[in-house]
């Protein structure tokens, strides 16, 4: 399942720009380029969301890691090697 966008919204026609080389390599390939650009997009969105993600968490993460650092993992006793 898909949770980054709703893959039954609807379509919608767009013009854009694309470097005429990759163009003509992705059509010769018999590339879907509305399914590439959505890829694309969906990798470039889901990546900017992790980055606002950390910023918007990071005080809470280097919290957590300074806690790590000041008193370990449960799990440090439990290892065997």
């Amino acid at each position: 399942m898909n949770t980054l966008f709703d893959p039954k919204a609807p379509k919608k026609a767009v013009n854009l720009s694309i470097n005429s080389d990759l163009l003509r390599q992705a059509r010769e390939l018999g590339l879907n380029l509305s399914q590439a650009l959505e890829q694309g997009i969906g990798e470039a969105v889901r990546a900017a969301k992790a980055k606002d993600w950390s910023e918007e968490n990071r005080e809470a993460i280097e919290a957590r890691h300074r806690w790590v650092e000041e008193n370990g993992l449960w799990s440090d006793g439990l290892r065997l090697f």
